[in-house]
């Protein structure tokens, strides 16, 4: 076992010693040349203490009725269970096709999110129009599989009827600040995508820092990402209003520097209405009304649903 360690850990340092050798050589990454035209350098605490005055001084004019419905129409209802069944998903879908016809006056949800293997049956019972069908794709939640099966599976859910694709940073190569592949993994899967939105979930709770979620933000856009998404629900933590308000930033000074709009999507944790209003709220400061659309501003969830449903109507509802 020593020797098999003692050789892969030489085999590491060779690849990282040529890729230092192609940097002498060859100069930045475009991705490392991107880096430079941002500040990656996060502080923490005037990020904390910026979401903390925008929750005490504009979080309660957007608690509202208004708003509340709006969140409602931004909604990715999620079901990715281990415990997914046809029957399970196909429910879900009927609970979505029959809410028009008992609240007309409310907006539908944006998406129904699942897994790949249950797209064909969404789409082949889903009757709302204007909801997408989003599918977790490239080996979710861990991107840890070869870029082949990635691909394959991709494909395959476009073919089954998938209108967005939700993939994950491969957090490995990036914490190993393998930038290159990185957006390699990304941009092969957006030239798979084509004119289908594609969403980079950041997993915003293993990146370590702040400065890494901005970086890992922008590296994602720069490689094909439509939307960046925090989290998969999968790992120790979700959504938080730090991760999002860096996230949102990111989105702006990219918009700012190339003039494309890239959409958001927070998931994961998101147990509470007032979680949502927060980070509507943040999306809504730095971003601004541009973004407060239920194409570019989502969530991900599938507890809210029923709990922004039970404040809109003022009482408790579980139609979901």
């Amino acid at each position: 076992m020593g020797i098999i360690k003692n050789a892969v850990s030489e085999d590491i340092k060779k690849q990282k010693d040529e890729l230092q050798m192609e940097k002498e050589q060859y100069g930045d990454s475009k991705y490392e040349q991107a880096f430079k035209k941002y500040n990656l350098n996060v502080n923490e605490d005037e990020v904390r203490e910026a979401v903390k005055k925008i929750i005490a001084e504009k979080v309660p004019e957007n608690d509202t009725i208004d708003v509340k419905k709006f969140l409602l129409g931004s909604v990715e209802l999620t079901s990715l269970h281990t415990t997914d069944t046809d029957e399970s998903i196909l429910a879900l879908t009927e609970k979505v096709n029959k809410f028009d016809a008992t609240y007309p006056d409310l907006p539908h949800v944006a998406a129904i999110c699942v897994y790949p293997r249950f797209t064909e049956l969404v789409a082949k019972s889903l009757e709302v129009d204007g909801v997408e069908i989003t599918n977790v794709s490239g080996n979710f939640p861990s991107s840890q599989s070869r870029m082949e099966v990635k691909i394959a599976e991709t494909q395959l859910c476009i073919a089954d009827g998938a209108t967005n694709i939700d993939i994950v940073l491969p957090v490995g190569k990036f914490l190993s600040e393998d930038y290159e592949g990185v957006a390699d993994d990304i941009n092969e899967l957006k030239e798979v995508c084509g004119d289908v939105p594609m969403k980079v979930i950041l997993e915003t709770c293993d990146l370590g820092s702040l400065s890494n979620v901005k970086k890992a933000a922008i590296l994602s856009m720069y490689a094909g990402a439509d939307y960046i998404k925090t989290s998969t629900g999968k790992e120790k933590a979700g959504a938080t209003p730090e991760g999002v308000y860096v996230m949102c930033q990111a989105i702006k000074e990219y918009y700012d520097e190339t003039g494309i709009q890239i959409g958001i999507k927070p998931a994961g944790g998101i147990n509470t209405v007032m979680d949502a209003v927060i980070l509507y709220t943040i999306v809504k400061e730095v971003l601004g009304e541009k973004w407060l659309t239920n194409y570019w501003f989502r969530l991900g969830t599938s507890r809210l649903t029923n709990l922004l449903l039970s404040e809109i109507v003022g009482k408790e509802t579980k139609w979901f």
